[in-house]
């Protein structure tokens, strides 16, 4: 029996040793990792428009300027996640006398975010119907790599700083199957690295970037290699109010953080369905502030940790229009503290949308002092 046990210990030793031989040791480089700590999205200008007209030209140049990178940068924020739609990009490349034009657009954009001393990741950000295509269609995905290696060939010349621009696969991959998603993000990673031998890639889990996504998901075989998670939870509070996701959301207002049950039975009274009435109950109940937060991002957190692997959150924020200033700063301040605490960087959701740091006005952004705070800005 004794020399059974000793054959099986041994045996599981050697599993052991040879997953700790094989396993990935990240060559992400410290200085990279420094620039990328506290950041902002900036959606709705490559990616999310919403405007009849489209990605126009006079939309790419004058969505955000050099006098909003200057903020940005100003404010305390050393990069940005810039959002980027690759169909209309992809489609122009078809046609060779649009696509230098179209990239020319996305150039200005890279290069005033790299003047204003940001660095940018450059992360693509497709609508659902792109996603689903992923899903379903081998050949779109090798048509999407091989735009993929285009895109990061551009980026990697000796025209742009390696230390300062990052490429991001793929936001939220919405694909229910996560073993298809693994594949799929390895083949876009070795696309990427074909055309970028030496920038930092950033990848996420299968569905959402949630952080139950990342912790299914194993690392690639390539080290360097960012991985990312967004985290809005409870979604009941951050996206209180919206008219997207879970249809009761839209009969929520008020519904505070940290949450309590006599609050939550306050808001739940104005929603009609009894399903969803529930759910609003449970979130007071549930006991929502900094310590159910941190038991949640403590879930990444060792992901990472026991991967060898390094950790950013490059979306997290709470939809202004229905939650109260003062919650919503608490929300994101908790999230914030917690993601530093475990050496985590961060991208808010976002710049100057209904997420934003900042409100415009005539096209001049002023940031709001409360969410600056939060956010630890100086």
């Amino acid at each position: 029996m004794i020399r059974k046990w000793i054959a099986a210990f041994l045996l599981l030793f050697s599993f052991s040793f040879a997953w700790a031989q094989s396993a990935p040791t990240s060559t992400v480089p410290a200085a990279r990792l420094a620039r990328i700590r506290h950041g902002i999205n900036l959606s709705g200008w490559f990616a999310q428009v919403y405007d009849p007209k489209g990605y126009t030209k006079e939309h790419l140049q004058a969505f955000e300027t050099s006098a909003d990178m200057a903020l940005i940068k100003s404010a305390g924020f050393d990069h940005v996640r810039l959002s980027v739609n690759p169909q209309p990009l992809m489609d122009a490349a078809r046609h060779h006398d649009s696509k230098a034009e179209d990239l020319g657009d996305l150039d200005a954009a890279v290069k005033m975010i790299l003047d204003a001393g940001l660095a940018v990741e450059i992360d693509m950000h497709p609508d659902s119907d792109f996603k689903t295509r992923l899903a379903k269609e081998d050949d779109f995905v090798e048509r999407f790599a091989d735009f993929w290696t285009m895109v990061a060939r551009r980026y990697a010349s000796s025209s742009w700083d390696p230390d300062r621009v990052f490429f991001e696969i793929l936001n939220e991959p919405e694909m229910r199957d996560a073993y298809r998603w693994y594949g799929v993000e390895a083949k876009l990673a070795a696309a990427i690295r074909r055309g970028a031998p030496s920038n930092t890639i950033i990848a996420t889990g299968a569905r959402w970037d949630d952080d139950d996504d990342l912790v299914f998901l194993e690392p690639l075989s390539d080290t360097n290699v960012i991985y990312v998670f967004h985290f809005y939870e409870p979604h009941i509070f951050t996206h209180q109010g919206a008219t997207w996701g879970a249809y009761y959301w839209h009969w929520l207002k008020g519904l505070h953080y940290p949450s309590s049950p006599e609050n939550a039975a306050q808001v739940a009274a104005l929603v009609p369905e009894a399903r969803d009435r529930l759910q609003v109950i449970r979130y007071g109940q549930d006991h929502w502030d900094a310590a159910r937060v941190e038991a949640e991002i403590n879930q990444a957190a060792d992901w990472a940790k026991q991967r060898g692997v390094p950790l950013i959150c490059n979306e997290f924020g709470v939809f202004r229009d229905h939650s109260d200033p003062q919650d919503r700063a608490a929300w994101i301040k908790d999230v914030r503290t917690t993601l530093e605490r475990h050496n985590i960087g961060w991208a808010m959701w976002d710049y100057d949308g209904n997420f934003g740091v900042a409100t415009k006005k005539d096209g001049k952004a002023t940031l709001d002092e409360i969410t600056a705070k939060a956010l630890g800005l100086p």
